[in-house]
């Protein structure tokens, strides 16, 4: 027997979620949680002091706190984190390496053309081993050129 929908609610949120999605998912934006941190520098997993998109700074685990897998080209998708407090991002995929830390606000993010393949994320802290709850919002819906199609 399913469980009924009032017991799934109940249920708390998963956090460090991995997702596969294509062109048109729902629900859009689609969201996940995590805790930002970690002992590691964003600049030893990335290779690197800065990229096209924003400085690879703060603190993150080694491993990973999401995968993505794109099973198509995206013309546009954005990634945003929301946290209480100011975070960082890495994202590793098909392409390169890309960091930010303010994208809107104090919150990272990278929007714009991704490719196909799996992308894996980490979100970090300022402070090394200060952890931060957060979560990613993922969309198709671009704001700034929603196009004669989008609402």
């Amino acid at each position: 027997m399913a469980p009924s929908a009032q017991s799934q609610s109940a249920q708390p949120q998963p956090i460090f979620d991995n997702v596969t999605i294509g062109p048109k998912f729902a629900p859009d934006p689609l969201t996940l949680r995590g805790i930002s941190g970690g002992p590691v520098s964003v600049r030893e997993i990335a290779g690197r002091a800065e990229t096209a998109t924003g400085p690879c700074v703060g603190f993150v685990d080694r491993q990973p706190d999401h995968t993505v897998v794109l099973t198509a080209f995206f013309n546009y998708l954005s990634l945003e984190v929301e946290s209480p407090e100011d975070t960082t991002i890495l994202i590793k995929g098909p392409g390169g390496s890309w960091c930010n830390d303010e994208f809107d606000g104090k919150n990272p993010g990278i929007a714009g053309q991704w490719l196909k393949g799996t992308y894996a994320i980490w979100v970090g802290s300022y402070d090394k081993d200060k952890y931060h709850p957060y979560i990613i919002r993922i969309s198709e819906v671009d704001l700034l050129n929603p196009g004669p199609f989008r609402r």
